[in-house]
């Protein structure tokens, strides 16, 4: 074979090796797009599984809860601007408070002058320790270990009866300083005039403790063990009407209609009235 005929023959290899890799090369590309189409035809396929999962799963859980006569979760309806003289209220405590019924002698035959300080302003109160000595027993000790610093008015009923109910830290209407006593000097009318401070209590009458409430229009309540009145508000009606005024929001788990206007108690302080 002369020269020429075994070069032409090696670059003849040469070629074909060539061709032959770059054949090779072509194929593998094919093979790695199919692999990548069916990988990403898959991811497609579980995402949209996994999408149509939950979303069926999210109507699972809401009919759930329907069918469960859950209430739907509902943001409670906001005055268009706060009632005059009042500012944001306090978060409720979250700290647990009791306290130790008092000897009623404490407060026996005197008067007292509370005065309550509000996120809407003072309240000033007269307590009258000869007709409800328990009572404003009671209540001094209470305020004096601030029993009350911060706490909400919790319940405010604008038919039939008309009181401001406050006293309870927790601010839903089941917080109690862990102690009860009786009814003192209930109304033999069951007329409970504005203005009045009375005691709530459950149905069981030696249920007294640190909730009262503001009596803001006449208000007969017929139970037969009544209500004990333990004093009278001398200044600050005007701050309890306009609240009552701006109305409550709808009843919450616990039956409680919070006035639209929060109102806090934030300190009470309380003193000897002195014979004049």
């Amino acid at each position: 074979m002369s020269p020429h005929a075994r070069d032409r023959a090696r670059e003849k290899r040469r070629n074909k090796k060539r061709q032959s890799v770059l054949d090779q090369r072509a194929t593998d590309s094919r093979r790695n797009k199919q692999v990548l189409g069916i990988l990403l035809a898959m991811v497609v396929v579980i995402g949209g599984f996994v999408g149509l999962t939950m979303a069926l799963n999210t109507e699972d859980n809401t009919a759930g809860r329907a069918k469960a006569g859950a209430p739907a979760s509902q943001a409670p309806p906001a005055l268009a601007k706060p009632v005059a003289g009042c500012v944001p209220a306090p978060k409720a405590p979250t700290d647990k408070r009791s306290g130790t019924l008092p000897d009623k002698q404490t407060a026996a035959g005197r008067t007292f002058i509370a005065t309550v300080t509000t996120n809407c302003g003072e309240v000033t109160m007269e307590l009258d320790g000869v007709k409800a000595p328990q009572t404003v027993a009671s209540f001094l000790s209470l305020a004096k270990s601030g029993y009350w610093d911060d706490s909400p008015c919790h319940r405010l009923t604008t038919s039939g009866i008309f009181v401001l109910q406050c006293g309870d830290p927790t601010g839903t209407g089941g917080g109690t300083p862990g102690y009860g006593y009786g009814v003192e000097n209930a109304p033999a009318s069951f007329t409970y005039p504005k203005g009045s401070l009375a005691m709530a209590r459950t149905k069981d009458p030696k249920s007294n403790g640190g909730q009262f409430f503001v009596v803001y229009k006449e208000t007969t309540l017929n139970d037969p063990a009544g209500y004990s009145i333990f004093g009278k508000i001398t200044s600050g009606m005007d701050i309890v009407d306009r609240v009552a005024a701006a109305g409550a929001t709808p009843a919450d788990a616990n039956q409680n209609t919070a006035p639209l206007q929060p109102i806090s108690i934030l300190a009470v302080n309380v003193t000897e009235k002195k014979a004049s």
